[in-house]
C-alpha cells in the first residue's frame, strides 16, 4: 500500500492553502492508500483524525513535523507539543520513550542551496559533519516540493548512512499531489502498525503520476 507520509492543511500549517477534506479527497482521487497529517510543530487531536477518518473511509494518521537544529523532522509516536520540541536531543529521547520514529525531512534544503555549486559529494560531505544526522531513523529521498538534485542529495545521503528512505509529497496547495509517497509491504491500519513497518523497514520511496495538465 501507498502512503504520503507528508502533507500539511490549513489552519494548523498555516503555509498551507489546502483543508484537510480537499487534501484526503485528492490523496483518493490520486489512487493512494492512506495519508499523514504532519503539520508544522502542530499536533491533531484523536478525535479529530478519528472523524476524518470515518467521514472519508480512508486510512489518516497523526504525525507532525518539527523544526530542530538540524532541520525538518517528521515525527511519528508522540501526541503532543511541550516546551523542548524545539532541539533534536529532546525529541530524539522522547521519540525513544514513546518508540516511535524519525525522518529527516528535505534534508539541508536551506544549506543545500548554499553547497549546491559544489559537488554531491562535497554537499554530502558538509551534511556529514553534522552529527545529529547519524540519529535519524530514516530520510525523506523523494521529496514532492523538492528540486532533482535536492531529492538526489538526500539519497546520497540516505546510501552514506544505510538508511531506508521515504517519499511524501510536502503537500501544502493542491498541485502537490500526487507527486510522491511510501510504499509499505505490509497491510496498515493504525499508526502503531505504521511505525512497526517503518521500523522493520519494509517500505521503498516511490514517484506518482502527475494528473494530466500539471
Amino acid at each position: 500500500m501507498i502512503i504520503d507520509l507528508h502533507t500539511h492543511t490549513y489552519p494548523l500549517s498555516d503555509d498551507s492553502k489546502l483543508g484537510p477534506d480537499e487534501l484526503i479527497q485528492q490523496a483518493k482521487e490520486a489512487g493512494l492508500d492512506g495519508i499523514c497529517l504532519t503539520e508544522h510543530d502542530h499536533f491533531w487531536e484523536e478525535d479529530e483524525i478519528a472523524r476524518l477518518r470515518n467521514a472519508h473511509d480512508f486510512l489518516i494518521l497523526p504525525g507532525v513535523e518539527l523544526n530542530v537544529e538540524i532541520g525538518h523532522i517528521l515525527v511519528f509516536g508522540l501526541h503532543s507539543y511541550v516546551f523542548g520540541m524545539h532541539h533534536f536531543d529532546f525529541v530524539r529521547q522522547a521519540v525513544d520513550d514513546a518508540g516511535g520514529f524519525i525522518i529527516l525531512a528535505h534534508p539541508y534544503r536551506r544549506r543545500f542551496r548554499e553547497w549546491e555549486e559544489q559537488s554531491l559529494a562535497s554537499a554530502v560531505e558538509k551534511a556529514w559533519q553534522d552529527a545529529n544526522l547519524k540519529l535519524v531513523d530514516a530520510i525523506e529521498v523523494l521529496s514532492g516540493t523538492g528540486s532533482k538534485a535536492e531529492n538526489e542529495f538526500s539519497l546520497e545521503l540516505c546510501h552514506r548512512l544505510n538508511l531506508k528512505g521515504t517519499g511524501g509529497s510536502d503537500a501544502h496547495s493542491p498541485s502537490d499531489m500526487p507527486s510522491c509517497g511510501t510504499l509499505f509491504e505490509r497491510e496498515i491500519s493504525s499508526l502503531s502498525e505504521l511505525i512497526q513497518e517503518l521500523k522493520a523497514g519494509r517500505f521503498s520511496a516511490v514517484s506518482l503520476p502527475r494528473r494530466p495538465g500539471e
